[in-house]
């Protein structure tokens, strides 16, 4: 899948009452002036939706046609971010898809977003009319990080997570873990592949702060157990205030910090099972009411490999894919060293180095930080 590089304007949208859709009051003062007509210019169907929803929403496009920014917006993109306003061709034809999408999804199934732009392009700019025998004939391939799993009814959740807890240290090692402050290098896009210095911080149960040191500036995410903000050079403002699924999300990467407070995350599981690079894993899918599911995958030790979860755009739902790797033993618990975040809009890696438990963080770590400015 091509990566999205400057995820900055697209300038299209969906009607006034289209899914994902917020009015402002529903949101705080800050977030409310992120909408995605005062941001952005030329916005003509996908308005009234966060910023960072709107972010999202290109990121389903990206993935859904293979494509990058520069597939639909005016080449001067590379040089002059309002360039992102000039209607394109492709994106003049983006704004009729939506549109014929939203008449589906309104005609045939009451409104609800069961046709999305992957459901017809799957990876192509063009979607295939004609059937495909080696796909009839080819062999059957499971996607392990399917939304619908098939529940298991001779597992339990509590049996997944004692296991978990156990292959981690035990419940009463991980309840001495309150804190730790760790470094090492963070590689994605936005460094052109290149590795640059990051520190993390985290306290329990769930405030955590990620900054990566680039030459640009400092990129910061920041959750601080009720609210998030993400500033980085390449945000389409600089400092976005994370709503809906983003904020879950920044919410559920605190708490895994903490593996003591896992299980206490969702208010229901259900217990699966699949395959990833030919090793049996267990699933635990989470839920919470109004949220989508999170599915949490366990490896034969029962450690905690993968977490998939999801959020709900104005075109359709997007993943995001989180694999942990490389468990290494501090203060008695193991943690992962390695983390690899996968999402549509591009794809992050961060390898820790050294890793300082229970350490003394200033609270102002966590609060909510400056808006990204160029060094």
């Amino acid at each position: 899948m091509t990566t999205m590089i400057v995820l900055l304007g697209l300038v299209m949208v969906i009607g006034p009452a289209g899914p994902g859709q917020v009015r402002p009051e529903q949101l705080g003062p800050e977030a409310s002036s992120q909408l995605s007509d005062l941001v952005f210019k030329n916005v003509k169907v996908l308005k009234g939706i966060p910023v960072d929803e709107f972010m999202d929403t290109m990121g389903m496009f990206a993935s859904s046609l293979g494509y990058d920014c520069s597939s639909c917006h005016s080449p001067e993109i590379r040089t002059n971010r309002d360039a992102f306003a000039i209607e394109t061709p492709a994106v003049q034809r983006a704004r009729g898809m939506i549109t014929m999408m939203n008449t589906i999804n309104r005609n045939y199934f009451r409104g609800e977003p069961r046709v999305s732009c992957f459901t017809c392009h799957r990876g192509n700019y063009s979607p295939e009319i004609i059937p495909s025998l080696a796909l009839q004939y080819g062999e059957l391939k499971e996607d392990p990080n399917a939304l619908n799993i098939f529940p298991d009814r001779k597992a339990y959740a509590d049996q997944v997570f004692e296991k978990y807890f156990q292959a981690l240290g035990g419940r009463d090692r991980l309840a001495n873990l309150t804190s730790f402050a760790a470094t090492g290098t963070y590689t994605g896009f936005n460094t052109g592949g290149a590795e640059v210095p990051v520190e993390i911080f985290a306290r329990a149960p769930d405030q955590r702060t990620q900054i990566i040191h680039m030459d640009i500036g400092d990129g910061l995410k920041t959750y601080d157990g009720r609210n998030g903000w993400v500033a980085e050079e390449w945000r389409p403002v600089p400092l976005v205030s994370l709503t809906g699924g983003n904020l879950a999300g920044a919410r559920l990467d605190a708490v895994i910090s903490f593996p003591a407070g896992i299980q206490k995350a969702f208010t229901e599981y259900k217990v699966g099972s699949t395959v990833i690079d030919d090793h049996a894993i267990q699933i635990l899918q989470g839920t919470n009411p109004g949220e989508t599911p999170v599915n949490l995958y366990f490896d034969e030790s029962g450690l905690l490999v993968r977490v998939v979860r999801w959020n709900k755009t104005a075109v359709g739902t997007v993943p995001t894919q989180i694999d942990y790797s490389d468990y290494r033993e501090v203060a008695g618990v193991k943690l992962p060293f390695r983390i690899v975040m996968t999402w549509t809009d591009g794809q992050n890696t961060f390898t820790l180095k050294e890793v300082q438990a229970n350490v003394d963080i200033d609270r102002a770590k966590f609060s909510r930080p400056a808006p990204f400015k160029r060094r």
